[in-house]
């Protein structure tokens, strides 16, 4: 298997703590036209898929194949690289190993097993009801100002206004946006859910830097959260479950 490819930075930075807010190793499929993965957290509620073509790449070339990462050692690795850097990467099947490469540089990462790795999930079918595109950084602080009253959030729809609420013993928060204050909405059913704020708070992490993530829900549905990075050459999409609420 072959696999050596130039990146900048920023764009591996980003895209590496996109998926490991959810899990600490994940395999990666290689191919001629870019990589990806899906991936599932290791409490089943939360799932995370990921694609970046050739193109996002300075120089890219790989045959069909996968590898497995442990995702923070290779984030802490990343750490030492600035945004203005390029990332070099080179698999070496022999060794079993990646390269890393950065300004003089050099790490080399043992590879984890794909078998030792939870096997890619399905990634289920879903027709949600209301659909939301708005910029990340508003949930990112919908999420934080929930964490101070409660353990869990929920997201709707309620006509023309999404809203994102919590609720404590004491104490709730609500923010609404309505429709002129959105990139989009468009919603042809009721779409109110309940979610655990601990993925949430991970999620949000990578949301908050993007200018533009779209929102899918349903009533008592999962929610699925997508964007795109690189340049419109990435890809990220997390699915959570619900909590299920007590009348």
């Amino acid at each position: 298997m072959v696999f050596r490819a130039v990146i900048d930075a920023d764009v591996l930075k980003n895209s590496i703590e996109a998926i490991s807010t959810l899990v600490d190793e994940a395999t990666f499929k290689l191919s001629p036209g870019g990589i990806s993965l899906k991936a599932v957290d290791p409490a089943n509620v939360a799932m995370v898929s990921f694609e970046l073509t050739s193109d996002a790449f300075d120089s890219y070339e790989s045959t069909e194949g996968e590898i497995g990462l442990d995702l923070l050692k290779l984030v802490d690795v990343l750490g030492m690289a600035d945004r203005s850097d390029n990332v070099g990467l080179e698999l070496n099947e022999t060794t079993h190993k990646l390269t890393i490469t950065m300004r003089g540089l050099s790490y080399t990462l043992s590879l984890l097993d794909p078998s030792s790795i939870r096997k890619e999930p399905k990634v289920p079918s879903l027709d949600l009801p209301a659909r939301v595109t708005l910029n990340g950084n508003e949930l990112r602080r919908a999420v934080k100002a929930a964490e101070k009253v409660s353990d869990h959030m929920a997201l709707g729809v309620d006509g023309d206004v999404f809203f994102m609420e919590a609720k404590g013993d004491t104490d709730q928060v609500r923010l609404e946006l309505a429709k002129d204050e959105l990139i989009h909405l468009e919603a042809s059913g009721p779409a109110r859910s309940l979610f655990s704020l601990d993925y949430l708070s991970d999620m949000s992490k990578a949301l908050g830097k993007v200018n533009e993530i779209t929102v899918c829900l349903g009533k008592d549905y999962p929610i699925k959260i997508d964007f795109m990075m690189a340049d419109g050459k990435g890809k990220v999409g997390y699915l959570l479950a619900p909590r299920i609420e007590s009348e």
